[in-house]
Parts: C-alpha cells; sequence; structure tokens
C-alpha cells in the first residue's frame, strides 16, 4: 500500500466538516499526474461506452464500473489512506469493516440536464438516521465548474435533522480540479449539474459503505478470483473477498479470500468468524449448559 499512494491521513477538520455539514473537497488529495494517467488509460472506455438511458442516470452522460481491472492507477483512489482514514471513522462504528461499494467513471456531455437531488443511502430500504450507510468520494478528471456541471450538494441536508427539513435549502458548487476529493455522507443530498459548456466533465465515483451490506456495484462479477488475484490484499478486501463478522460473504463457510491463493481445496471445512462478544455468549452458554 506504501508504494501506491502517498502517506497521510486526514487532517481533524476534513472530518469534522464532513459530520457537521455532510461534505469537504481536500484539496491536493493526490498528485495530479496520477490522476491524468487514470484518465489516459479509461479515454478509450470512454469513447466505447453508450450514453445511459433514463432520465436519472442521465442521457447525455455515460457510466462505467469495473474500474480496478480497467487502470492500475484506479487503485490509488480506492485506497487513499487519507480518505480510508476518514470513511472507517464515519462507518465502522456500524459495522465490522468497510467495503467497496462503487467504482464508477462517468463523463458528462455538453447539453445534459442538471440531475434530481438525491442521497445515495436511498438505495438501501433499511431505516436511515441512527447511522450512516456510505461515504463517496468524487475525483474529477477534468475541472469541475459551475458551468459544465460540477456536483452540486446541500450542506445540511444529512443526519437526521438535514433529512427532516422540509426544503434542502440553495446547494454548494463543487468547483476544484483534477488532485482534489469531493467528500460526501450517502445521508447528504447531492446531484451532478448542467453541462452548459461544449467540453465534457468527466470524474470518478469512488464509494464505500458498511460491510454487510449488498454493495451498488456487484464486485465479485466486476473482480472475480482470477482478477482480485493480482490486488494487494488491502484492496481485494475492499473488493469483497473478506468476509464480515458474524460469517457474512463467506465462501463455504469460510474467509473468500480462500480463493484468492493457488490452490483451493475442492472440499472446505467451515471455520466460525464471530463477533468477540458473540464468542462471549457461546462461551457462556456452554458453561451453563456444562455446570
Amino acid at each position: 500500500m506504501n508504494n501506491l499512494v502517498p502517506l497521510r491521513r486526514a487532517e481533524p477538520a476534513w472530518t469534522d466538516q464532513l459530520r457537521t455539514e455532510g461534505y469537504c473537497i481536500i484539496p491536493d488529495a493526490l498528485p495530479v499526474g496520477a490522476i491524468a494517467a487514470l484518465e489516459t488509460d479509461l479515454d478509450p472506455v470512454f469513447a466505447a461506452t453508450p450514453f445511459c438511458r433514463g432520465r436519472f442516470y442521465g442521457e447525455r452522460t455515460k457510466r462505467f464500473g469495473s474500474l480496478l481491472k480497467r487502470s492500475p492507477h484506479a487503485a490509488q483512489l480506492v485506497l487513499n489512506p487519507m480518505i480510508l482514514s476518514m470513511v472507517e471513522e464515519i462507518l465502522v462504528p456500524a459495522c465490522d469493516r468497510i467495503q467497496l461499494n462503487v467504482a464508477q467513471a462517468i463523463e458528462i456531455h455538453p447539453g445534459e440536464m442538471r440531475q434530481f437531488p438525491h442521497r445515495d443511502h436511498d438505495m438501501w430500504q433499511g431505516e436511515k438516521g441512527n447511522h450512516e450507510y456510505l461515504v463517496n468520494v468524487i475525483w474529477p478528471l477534468t475541472s469541475f465548474t459551475r458551468e459544465n456541471g460540477a456536483t452540486q450538494i446541500y450542506p445540511g441536508s444529512h443526519g437526521p435533522k438535514g433529512m427532516a427539513r422540509e426544503e434542502t435549502g440553495e446547494p454548494i458548487i463543487a468547483e476544484c480540479g483534477p488532485g482534489s476529493a469531493i467528500c460526501f455522507l450517502g445521508s447528504t443530498a447531492h446531484g451532478a449539474g448542467a453541462n452548459r459548456t461544449d467540453h465534457v466533465r468527466r470524474g470518478i465515483v469512488i464509494g464505500y459503505c458498511l460491510g454487510w451490506l449488498k454493495p451498488y456495484e456487484n464486485q465479485w462479477l466486476a473482480y472475480p478470483p482470477e482478477v482480485a488475484r493480482t490486488f494487494p490484499p488491502e484492496l481485494s478486501a475492499l473488493a469483497g473477498y473478506r468476509q464480515h463478522r458474524p460469517n457474512l460473504g463467506n465462501f463455504e463457510g469460510q474467509c473468500p479470500s480462500i480463493l484468492l491463493g493457488k490452490d483451493v481445496p475442492e472440499h472446505i471445512g467451515a471455520i466460525d468468524a464471530l463477533r468477540p462478544d458473540q464468542e462471549a455468549m457461546i462461551e457462556g452458554f456452554g458453561q451453563s449448559v456444562g455446570g
């Protein structure tokens, strides 16, 4: 991991703003050269990808995922230690571990309309307000401006109080350039702006969610074992090759990381993967029965 990204942890101020306002924009989160190299790798994919269908995705917009197998530079975004430290501080109180929710490239073409303001956590039907479900990070590949459809974020629209508001209020325009990281909570209302220029607006969305949720992007189809086997352990774990206690996401009763080895046994014995509190309950139950 150390040879992929600069070692830099999030300043407390960024995490505090993320909690209190629902978003933060971190400048110089990655070198511009790394972003440019990623865009170069994705150029032919953007060219080959058809436009989306549907008003939410945008009919003058192109989207595609599976970024970790399309460019080796995508790992620098997913494994950025500064971002991961923020995400874990927000999400880990509600889960055993975090996971990659999405790694998607987006290209908004001239003439695209403003996107409907929405909250990304609404993809899941669970009760909202007790904790956050995800944190998203948008990495601009091209400069984001008011004119070309920069993301519009509604400060204070997050959490129980923000969601209880009748109106979301006025948005801020997330104007920034490549290398910046636009971070926002799953409960924060946002949406892409209209592109009124003659040029495309490109960006990458890297999202992280609670490890016990079904992710937006089916990671095992995007990165089957023969692909994930080439990832560093931290990356394969985020992409789903690590079970979430208790025993969620297992393969034949074991952590799915077993599929990343050279020789996968034909017959596999199940092994408990329980939280400490569950281990204690079972231990206590055994002692009471024995007594």
